[in-house]
């Protein structure tokens, strides 16, 4: 079967159409962003999420500066993501979601200790 690629959209690196993560800068979202609650696709741009109406521009827990809902602060570069305490899941999550979108389990922690 042909395998066809597309660019990343953050690097521009050409990847396996079916990729989750791009392999040249680490993206977890290569080619469009979701909602980090109900992982509808939304853009840059838009406010607010349509499928479960959260805001898509938050404050960064580092610098403070609105920044679009996605891996990295667009002002600082600082991670936005935390890990799922479960073991088993142990699933990348948006650093303001309370329960992981994968297991369910509550999420504590929090990126500078919030």
């Amino acid at each position: 079967m042909a395998a066809y690629k597309q660019p990343c959209i953050h690097c521009g690196t050409f990847i396996e159409s079916d990729a989750r993560i791009c392999t040249s800068c680490g993206s977890m979202s290569p080619f469009g962003y979701l909602c980090p609650s109900c992982h509808r696709p939304v853009q840059k741009g838009q406010a607010m999420c349509a499928g479960c109406k959260r805001p898509l521009y938050v404050p960064c827990p580092t610098c403070g500066a609105q920044t679009f809902v996605q891996e990295r602060c667009e002002a600082c570069g600082s991670g936005l993501m935390v890990y799922c305490e479960n073991k088993r899941c142990n699933a990348l999550q948006f650093f303001q979601n309370t329960k992981c979108t994968v297991c369910g389990k509550k999420i504590k922690a929090r990126i500078g200790g919030r």
